[in-house]
């Protein structure tokens, strides 16, 4: 059954649509841009292929007057098309009566009846005025007439866009709007979509996207180092961090491969430089051997996984949430270590400030799992709380200390510590420790084998976790919904704004949603609201059910639980939720 997802009066959905290469994405951040500074909050989504040229690609923008919107959504009002596949792939979002615009160099047909369909010369407009390229100015024209926005709006973003490349480039691109906006209003008058009126705010508001947000944080929250290597979705963190950490006194270092950016991450750390590294499932598998190394020698370390589609390259371009039990469980032996799923793009700025903290605090790796859907998509908003940024950098002996002991005396790793947490020196300060072995040790840092210390040191390490699960409850996830639900919908990560918005859809049942944030160390409050439910259903985008599996070994309540997966490289629907509960 394919269940109506109604959405409110003040919102409207638009999507361009072509082969990779045509100026898809230039097209939807025009418009993107402009909707932003208009006021409206949007969530903009990028779908595209693994390829330079050719395949299907679009972009799609959900826009809200009244809310911020954290997702896309499932329907679509109006559809820019240039080419035959773009309105094979999309023509089942569109509402009753939505409108296609399609590039007349092709004969656009379609399977469906009460559809609007306007043929606009895009392609031959832009030839006349001496640049294929420029069609997406010519489309972002005809769209704004169907969508009755002021061309005034477009004019000021094409003016602060190529103000700089002259006035010749400023007057051509305006040309070509007038061109689609004019031609569609002269051919199709009657075609409209009235866009709800929005209202500007006093400030402009900020277009991010997940990955930017993360590059941010990073910077506002002290760390001066990245090391990374590129790697689809992660390496906007990289180009990002590139553009604006050397302002700050920091550096990025483009490694030769995963392995030497971790490492050279745990240096950088090790040094008493706050560094991180960014990645991707692939790369982070190739991080395994050095997040054991950050375990046993105690050295902070946050990891940034992009998640994507896997196993190996699998869908580099697709999301999915199956790197879950890798940072869970990954690396031989066992590494204590954080994981925290943040929810949504402005959560992506708040918990990468929070893992840097955490990182320095309990001398541990912290692994912050986005994915494809947070990091390569944007959303505005009016502002980011810069009153959360608090960097506190915990866990150094100070010199002072340090003189007061004898040569050799200091102990990196001692066990007389309640929350395992030992005070850490920097290289260079007298009377510190300057080796930290990856082989198992005593309390100053000497190799060692025997069977007492070694478990003495291994207890120590996970005693962290005693300490940490007494604060992870606090922010380690999000509850809403009555106290003991007909059903209870849980999901970790990006899932959070299909879930809210399914349960609008839950007409006569009671329900209760759970967002994990930090699946390590899990925060066991939650068993109360599963021994509340009468029915869980747990949202999971992979395969296996990764976050079933981890409730039902944290906390049980196995007969409860009911895996909703999704692996085809898409995020979760509304209606994919919708239909889940209701059957």
């Amino acid at each position: 059954m394919k269940y109506e997802v109604t959405y409110m009066t003040n919102e409207f959905t638009w999507k361009v649509g072509g082969a990779q290469g045509e100026g898809i994405d230039s097209t939807g951040e025009i418009l993107a841009t402009v909707l932003t500074r208009m006021g409206y909050y949007i969530f903009a989504y990028r779908h595209f292929m693994s390829l330079v040229k050719g395949g299907h690609t679009n972009y799609k923008i959900r826009a809200s007057t009244l809310d911020p919107i954290y997702y896309h959504g499932d329907d679509l009002d109006m559809l820019v098309a240039f080419d035959q596949l773009s309105i094979q792939e999309n023509e089942d979002e569109l509402i009753e009566g939505g409108i296609i615009i399609h590039d007349a160099k092709f004969q656009a047909t379609t399977k469906r009846a009460g559809l609007k369909v306007c043929s606009v010369p895009l392609s031959d407009m832009a030839k006349e005025l001496g640049n294929a390229i420029i069609k997406n100015m010519v489309a972002a024209g005809a769209s704004a007439y169907v969508l009755d926005i002021d061309p005034s709006n477009f004019y000021e973003q094409i003016e602060q866009q190529f103000g700089k490349k002259g006035v010749e480039l400023v007057e051509l691109n305006k040309t070509a709007f007038n061109k689609g906006y004019d031609y569609i209003k002269d051919h199709y008058g009657d075609v409209r979509r009235p866009a709800p009126q929005a209202t500007k705010p006093a400030t402009g508001s900020l277009l991010m996207s997940g990955n930017e947000a993360i590059g941010l944080g990073a910077v506002l929250n002290g760390c001066r180092i990245l090391a990374a290597y590129p790697i689809t979705p992660a390496t906007e963190i990289l180009y990002w961090v590139l553009a604006n950490l050397p302002k700050y006194g920091g550096k990025v270092l483009q490694a030769e491969d995963e392995i030497a950016a971790c490492i050279m991450a745990i240096g950088a750390n090790y040094a008493g430089v706050r560094s991180m590294t960014s990645t991707s499932g692939p790369g982070l598998s190739l991080m395994m051997e050095a997040l054991g190394m950050a375990g046993i020698s105690e050295t902070p370390l946050v990891i940034v996984d992009v998640q994507r589609g896997g196993p190996s390259t699998g869908l580099p371009t697709k999301t999915e949430q199956s790197d879950i039990s890798g940072a869970l469980y990954g690396s031989h032996g066992e590494t204590p270590r954080i994981v925290i799923t943040p929810t949504t793009i402005p959560d992506c700025f708040y918990q990468i400030g929070r893992a840097f903290n955490l990182a320095e605090e309990y001398q541990l790796p912290v692994i912050v799992c986005s994915d494809l859907l947070l990091g390569m998509n944007k959303m505005a908003f009016r502002d980011l709380d810069l009153s959360t940024v608090d960097i506190a950098r915990k866990g150094f002996v100070d010199q002072e200390q340090l003189d007061a002991l004898e040569k050799g005396a200091f102990k990196r790793y001692s066990l007389d510590t309640e929350s395992g947490v030992s005070p850490r020196s920097i290289p260079g300060m007298k009377n510190g420790r300057y080796c930290a072995l990856t082989n198992e040790h005593e309390e100053t840092g000497l190799e060692i084998e025997d069977v007492p210390m070694r478990k003495a040191q291994m207890e120590k390490r996970f005693r962290k976790f005693d300490e940490l699960q007494k604060h992870v409850n606090d922010w380690g996830y999000d509850y809403t919904g009555v106290e003991a639900p007909d059903v209870l919908i849980v999901g970790m990560g990006s899932t959070v704004a299909q879930i809210q918005e399914a349960t609008r859809h839950f007409d006569g049942i009671s329900y209760g949603h759970l967002q994990f944030r930090c699946l390590a160390p899990f925060p066991t409050d939650v068993k109360k609201y599963f021994e509340a439910a009468k029915k869980v259903y747990v949202i999971d985008n992979n395969y296996t059910g990764q976050l079933a599996g981890i409730i039902s070994r944290e906390i049980g309540y196995h007969a409860k639980l009911n895996p909703v997966l999704k692996y085809d490289g898409n995020p979760f629907t509304i209606r994919d939720i919708v239909t889940a509960v209701k059957g």
